[in-house]
């Protein structure tokens, strides 16, 4: 491990973050770039190993900024937010806080202008972030710097896993909490509380009850109340990074038509997720989706909605689409989400080189279905029966 020095600190900079820095110096070096300013609430996740800058939660930049270089890292914000982020947030993470009056624009770009120190630098916000507002007209950075993160290291990876768990156990409490006339807007509280009870924040959710699950493939939670089934789908983020997950209850036997689309959509999400593999493009797997709907009796059902991606510090960082030339990378995380009217499979997973690791899970009292794929075959998990 590296040390170096912070405010007259020394920290012991742990491997992940040495990796993320090797692999900026060289991104930056291929770019002509000295650094970047990372004010988006994914890249500040990421530069600071999962430490999270956002007040709004509807906004895609936060509320303070990393600039980065490939050997330092210093966070710029206002004195409203400077004493939380050097007491709390990043605290042990060897990054200097530098601040501004937050009433003084005028002395924030005078500072903002004396660290970037005429060197160049590219920012993921020219869109009102701190560089835009405070002029510091810094170009915007290329939009292939995402790839920087798709490639989990062991520290990210045993990060997601433990996301994993809670979401998973969050989404499965939600779903035995539900009880009959309840309304999307209630479920979608309960979900939530459960999310946020496990230290995870919640970036999607979603609730369907009733014919609403039939009709919309994004249903946002409304005063619909629930009688027969209810769809949960909730994306909650820890240490940064997402895991994606839907969910089923049922309060009245399931019929025949139920029960066919859902060994159907589960034998999807199997050939999909055991066909991902590192070295295969989107377009690779978006061909094996397409095929697997129609081999299953439900041939064109995708054009519906969109059959998930890549994800890690996005929800999906790169949606599957026919003819994507985008690689899959070992140890890059996916969440697909295939769907038939009625139903729907999504769980997060690792692709690795040996194959295929479950960062979200099933629990062992939940119901499962085994999702069909030539000789081989992988648990889905089944619509909870109340």
């Amino acid at each position: 491990m590296l040390e170096t020095a912070s405010c007259g600190k020394l920290f012991r900079m742990d491997t992940e973050i040495q990796t993320k820095l090797r692999r900026l110096a060289e991104y930056l070096d291929r770019k002509g770039l000295d650094g970047v300013f990372l004010n988006h609430r994914a890249s500040f996740a990421w530069i600071t190993g999962g430490k999270d800058n956002h007040i709004p939660g509807n906004s895609p930049n936060g509320v303070v900024g990393i600039l980065a270089t490939g050997d330092s890292r210093i966070c710029f914000t206002n004195t409203i937010e400077h004493p939380r982020f050097s007491e709390e947030e990043l605290a042990g993470t060897g990054i200097e806080v530098v601040s501004y009056p937050w009433y003084d624009s005028q002395a924030a770009r005078k500072t903002l202008k004396e660290l970037i120190a005429s060197r160049k630098i590219a920012a993921d916000s020219t869109d009102g972030g701190d560089c835009d507002r405070f002029g510091a007209g810094l170009a915007p950075l290329p939009e292939d710097f995402t790839q920087l993160r798709w490639s989990l290291t062991p520290e990210e990876i045993q990060r997601y896993r433990e996301g994993g768990r809670r979401t998973s156990a969050a989404i499965e409490s939600a779903c035995r909490k539900i009880v009959v006339n309840m309304t999307e807007h209630e479920i979608a509280g309960v979900l939530d509380a459960e999310v946020h009870s496990r230290g995870l924040v919640p970036v999607v959710t979603l609730v369907a009850a009733d014919d609403r699950v039939t009709k919309f493939r994004h249903p946002i939670p409304t005063e619909n109340r629930v009688s027969r089934y209810c769809m949960l789908v909730t994306c909650a983020s820890f240490g940064g990074l997402i895991s994606n997950m839907t969910r089923f209850a049922s309060f009245v036997p399931l019929s025949a038509e139920i029960r066919r689309k859902q060994q159907a959509v589960c034998n999807v999400d199997a050939v999909v997720n055991l066909s991902t593999r590192p070295g295969k493009t989107l377009g690779d797997m978006f061909k094996t989706l397409e095929k697997a709907y129609a081999e299953n009796g439900f041939d064109g059902e995708w054009k519906f909605h969109h059959q998930g991606g890549s994800t890690g510090y996005a929800g999906r960082d790169v949606f599957a689409e026919p003819g994507s030339t985008v690689a899959i990378v070992e140890n890059q995380a996916f969440a697909w989400n295939p769907s038939i009217t009625g139903v729907k499979s999504e769980d997060t997973i690792l692709c690795t080189k040996t194959g295929i690791e479950s960062i979200t899970t099933i629990s062992s009292d939940w119901p499962k279905i085994r999702g069909r794929f030539g000789d081989q075959s992988l648990d889905r998990a089944d619509i909870l029966l109340r």
